[in-house]
């Protein structure tokens, strides 16, 4: 077995945030994989790669594709944020170990769209969180609605992943309906969106008002628990380092 096959997570998008060891595998590859929307951001480094890319809903198909190459050569198949957090790592392990694959494989982790978030908003996340996508093609409405129900009544800060596409409006007035119930409504919300790409914007507000701003699928929603607070253009979830 010669090839190498590298699940790299790229970060944001932009090249300031990508890690050493990221940027090393991308550099060291013979061919790259990803949705096409990735491979564009990060197109300054592929000259003289061999490129696939393709619709975000192929996964799979990039998957395999991957897979198969990196018998022989060496292959970084990408993902925005961290590979492994939503991303495409799970996908090829999955498909690894259903076929009971040997293969030389490395996962490199990214900085993710949380984190990313977070930097742009101050400290949201300084205490326990719990991260929940709404995206319901993989999991069921019900089960999405528990696991919001179950992290909001443990007073967790919530990090939102997917809230909104076209096609699915209702999940995310679910999750204003729970937040509403069970946390006050001046409770701190940030909404960011294209974190450290083109067109970035960030918005704080809260529960209250937090649905009357574009939300999208290239949002990312953190939600304070009931000791947050802002400052200036900041949330702060204490870990009462300092007593206010």
């Amino acid at each position: 077995m010669t090839g190498k096959l590298y699940v790299v997570g790229i970060g944001p998008g932009n090249i300031d945030n990508m890690t050493l060891r990221a940027l090393n595998a991308i550099k060291t590859s013979d061919v790259i994989i990803g949705y096409s929307y990735y491979i564009d951001l990060i197109k300054d480094l592929l000259n003289g790669k061999s490129i696939i890319s393709n619709d975000v809903s192929n996964e799979i198909e990039r998957a395999k594709d991957a897979i198969e190459l990196s018998m022989e050569k060496t292959v970084s198949i990408i993902s925005s944020g961290d590979a492994g957090i939503y991303g495409i790592a799970g996908i090829v392990l999955e498909i690894i170990s259903s076929e009971n694959l040997d293969l030389n494989i490395e996962i490199i982790p990214g900085v993710s769209a949380m984190s990313a978030a977070a930097s742009l908003t101050g400290a949201p996340l300084m205490n326990d969180f719990a991260v929940i996508s709404l995206s319901n093609l993989l999991t069921s409405d019900e089960t999405i609605i528990k696991r919001i129900e179950s992290a909001v009544l443990g007073d967790f800060v919530l990090a939102i992943y997917n809230p909104k596409s076209q096609r699915r409006t209702e999940l995310i007035k679910k999750l204003y309906d729970i937040l509403i119930k069970y946390r006050s409504p001046e409770t701190p919300v940030a909404i960011i969106k294209n974190a450290y790409r083109k067109d970035q914007s960030i918005t704080i507000t809260n529960i209250k008002n937090f649905l009357s701003y574009n939300i999208d699928m290239f949002t990312t929603i953190l939600i304070g628990n009931s000791n947050s607070y802002t400052f200036k253009n900041f949330i702060i979830t204490p870990r009462r380092y300092i007593k206010k």
